[in-house]
């Protein structure tokens, strides 16, 4: 049910006195909640979930209350309005949903363990203590925490812990915050701390399951992550300490809870040893995002769940930002071009998409609209395209100014355009709008009418779409002069080709360095002569032809079959950002083929051309020489040669198997997920199978026990993919959180396919009761449609999907992956027989 009013309309609180006491033995919590704060109506509402009300007490007097579970809260009666003190008495259970108060389950030594951790974004506060659980309702709260206390256990919150007193822990008073960023954990926990120039403490902390050289990592970053923070928005850290906490259960990748930011294990803790740089490229950003959100979110926070983009958005971006001032030789945007970038242009291309900032109320619809492709990635590009408008100094001092006017308060998108156009002296506002409104985004067509430049744009669609006729101020970056700065009408000539290409000396391009969130569709004298200058372009253009071309055959507008004869001519480049959007377009390839036809064979033929000369090149195992692109580049060179079935590369894998196989998990990181997958493919056998599988439960290394995953699900064997699929809910095997991945592994496995998909409609209940109640429980559907490609799967998609389209989070999913799913069936259909000519007429004249 829409809530129609929200309760901070009926009460506002000021501040809270929180106790609870936690039993995980009998899985219990008992509380009271106090709630001092201004009631504006007679009958005030508060959220909770999940609860037994005891009592309802004002000044020591009960007052009547009535439960309301459709709306989540409880409607109390206070027969006046005024500053009013009210006390909740409660019990909840402690559940294994990952939402609200929930164990993390592990062991050590073989000895099976516990720690206790929250999640509380987006409304699952109301789940651990009565209260007016959004955004808006910011309020102080004081903290005390009594549980089953071990000798040795440690217990962390967002502010420091000031006494102990008859086993209760009682914390420091919060500042001013809205109740979904507070978090606290319990258990037995290791730490490695250190202290800011500024004087913040930050630390780092995990379970003793793990070696003590793991936090190191992760300590530096967020060390110096609130640094360059605290200079960069030139705003003081508003706390205390900031803890970085490692749980062994949790459902998203890590969660900005002010002072206590939670993450998966997997993107805090890592090898300092033995991890691939992509990886420790992986952890620092996700370190430095949720720092970003510090302030930018914590200390001034969305207004409503409408604006969740202000705070994602941004953090995505500041994320980049960060990491490239600390790490300036890992060039850390190019992984923001090969990743967020075409996220973002393949999502927002569906007709139906969300548009940035979107409109929400319902609970559940408020997890819904956590689309990464949309609100973090779209939204980043999106800030990207200001920053480049406004520059760094005016972003500065626009965001000081921000920070500064809407501190431990909240804040609407308006007000961060505002203050950036008072900064820069620039509407930027009138700009963003215009992307932050509208779902979707351009295709700019570049062409020669008549001797004439001219430039058009129109929202660009993958699939079926209702052209609105929607208009975008467009940053053009354009490297001729002539061009607007932005475009905003649906054409513009910008003169006499011949005269312009004549004085630039250089193929006329549009959106150079690929940071405004369009394509362009350059006709064929256009293209031709940038293709005829390939090797002047810099890595990021020639990524950008690649990304280009791939969308516009995505979209219809050009055919896959007229790109295939361009792939040779980038496959010799050194450069990360160009092999990634290479073999993007590669693997696109495969959905034309059915497995093991002749189709296929050519198509692999075609992976041994394209990876050979790299190959050769890299080699299997690092080197001293290597540089950070190659590096990035070895695993998706050997991952297509493998896919190649190129001999010496299946050789030279299994050899690196078998001189390991008494410690694979020391095989070098970044190829270690192909040697392991090769042998399941190639040698695989039932001893293998469990040998892995019995790896994957006794590892600590989440990366390693990832790249296990990978092979167990990649078996071709029937017996062994039934045995796959029987660990699917066997917590102690695969643990909630990383089920998606492995479902989404056998699902790509054509031997293990129809089990996979069997398994998540015949358990859909089971699945739902387990991991339903969590912001990624809709990506189940998301990636079910992101590997389906036949008309037989569309129908069974359809037939098992629409009818839950109309449950509460799930519409806009299934209403979008129905026509993504469509799309990409018709466009298979109707171009499969000549992309296949072109690829075997390709292999026929190598």
């Amino acid at each position: 049910m829409t809530e129609t009013k929200h309760f901070y309309q009926t009460f506002q609180p000021t501040h809270y006195q929180i106790a609870l006491d936690i039993n995980r033995g009998t899985k219990l919590i008992s509380g009271t909640s106090t709630i001092t704060g201004e009631a504006l109506e007679s009958i005030i509402s508060v959220h909770e979930k999940y609860m037994t009300i005891n009592a309802v007490t004002v000044a020591g007097t009960a007052v009547p209350f009535t439960i309301d579970e459709q709306a989540e809260g409880l409607h109390i009666d206070l027969g006046q309005t005024g500053k009013t003190t009210v006390t909740i008495d409660f019990t909840a259970p402690l559940t294994d949903s990952m939402m609200g108060i929930y164990p993390s389950y592990y062991e050590v030594n073989g000895e099976k363990k516990q720690i206790i951790g929250t999640q509380f974004e987006t409304t699952a506060a109301r789940q651990a203590f009565p209260c007016v659980d959004e955004p808006e309702a910011k309020a102080t709260f004081d903290l005390a925490i009594k549980f089953d206390e071990q000798p040795g256990e440690t217990i962390l919150s967002n502010m420091p812990e000031t006494k102990t007193e008859a086993g209760v822990h009682y914390f420091a008073t919060t500042k001013k915050m809205s109740s979904y960023l507070i978090a606290f954990a319990f258990g037995d926990l290791q730490k490695k701390v250190t202290e800011t120039k500024s004087g913040v403490k930050v630390g780092v902390f995990a379970t003793k399951a793990h070696q003590a050289n793991e936090l190191d990592f992760a300590l530096d970053i967020a060390k110096r992550s609130i640094e360059f923070y605290e200079d960069f928005y030139q705003t003081p850290y508003p706390l205390p300490h900031s803890w970085q906490l490692a749980l062994p259960d949790f459902s998203a990748g890590a969660m900005e809870n002010w002072g206590l930011v939670t993450y998966r294990e997997a993107y805090l803790l890592l090898d300092p040893d033995n991890t691939a740089l992509d990886m420790k490229q992986r952890v620092a950003t996700v370190i430095a995002h949720e720092l970003a959100h510090q302030w930018f979110g914590d200390l001034v926070t969305m207004k409503w769940w409408d604006d969740l983009w202000l705070n994602e958005s941004f953090a995505n971006m500041m994320e980049y930002v960060a990491i490239d001032a600390l790490e300036p030789d890992w060039h850390i945007w190019e992984t923001f071009q090969t990743s967020d970038a075409p996220m973002a242009l393949q999502r927002d291309a569906t007709d139906g998409v969300q548009s940035v900032h979107v409109e929400v109320e319902d609970p559940a619809e408020i997890d819904a609209i956590f689309d990464s492709a949309i609100v973090y990635a779209k939204g980043a590009r999106m800030l990207v395209m200001a920053r480049a408008l406004v520059g760094d100094q005016a972003l500065r001092q626009g965001l000081k100014a921000y920070f500064e006017a809407h501190q431990y308060g909240n804040a609407k998108g308006a007000d961060l355009w505002a203050a950036l156009s008072d900064a820069s002296g620039m509407d930027v506002g009138s700009i963003m709008n215009t992307w932050l409104e509208q779902p979707g985004y351009p295709v700019v067509t570049a062409a020669v009418k008549d001797g004439q430049l001219t430039l058009s744009q129109a929202q660009f669609f993958i699939g079926d779409g209702q052209d609105a006729q929607r208009q975008w101020k467009i940053p053009l970056n354009s490297n001729y002069e002539t061009a607007p700065a932005i475009f905003e009408t649906p054409t513009v000539t910008l003169g006499t080709y011949q005269d312009l290409r004549q004085k630039a000396g250089e193929p006329f391009q549009v959106n150079v360095g690929n940071n405004s969130h369009f394509i362009v569709k350059y006709d064929d004298t256009l293209l031709t002569d940038i293709l005829d200058h390939l090797d002047d372009l810099d890595a990021i253009a020639q990524l950008q032809v690649l990304q280009d071309l791939r969308l516009l055959a995505d979209g219809r507008q050009i055919s896959y079959a007229k790109i295939v004869p361009l792939l040779s001519r980038f496959a010799a480049s050194d450069a990360t950002v160009v092999n990634a959007a290479l073999y993007r377009i590669a693997n696109n390839l495969k959905k034309f083929v059915t497995p093991d036809s002749t189709e296929e064979k050519a198509l692999r033929a075609l992976f041994d051309q394209l990876s050979a000369q790299q190959v050769a090149r890299l080699g299997w195992t690092p080197k001293a020489t290597d540089t950070n692109d190659d590096q990035l580049t070895r695993p998706i060179v050997l991952n297509a040669a493998l896919y190649a079935q190129n001999a010496q590369a299946v050789a030279d894998a299994h050899e690196l198997f078998t001189a390991n196989a008494a410690h694979l998990g020391t095989l070098p990181a970044a190829i270690r997920v192909f040697v392991l997958r090769n042998e399941v493919q190639h040698f695989g056998n039932a001893t293998l199978f469990d040998n892995l599988l019995n790896e994957y439960r006794t590892s600590t290394d989440p990366s390693y026990k990832a790249d296990l995953s990978v092979a167990v699900t990649a078996t071709t064997d029937p017996t062994l993919i039934h045995k796959l699929i029987g660990v699917f809910e066997d917590a102690d095997t695969v643990k909630p959180q990383d089920l998606r991945s492995w479902y989404r592994g056998a699902l790509a496995n054509d031997a293990a396919q129809q089990a996979a998909w069997d398994w998540l409609r015949n358990d859909w209940q089971w699945l739902e009761d387990t991991v339903g109640g969590d912001m990624e429980f809709t990506t189940y559907i998301t990636v079910t449609a992101g590997i389906f490609h036949t008309p037989v799967r569309f129908a069974e998609f359809k037939a098992f999907f629409n009818p839950k389209i109309n449950t509460p989070g799930m519409t806009r999913e299934i209403k979008m992956d129905i026509k993504i799913i469509e799309s990409r069936v018709k466009l298979i259909e109707d171009e499969k027989a000549a992309v296949n000519a072109s690829v075997a007429q390709q292999t026929q004249s190598k």
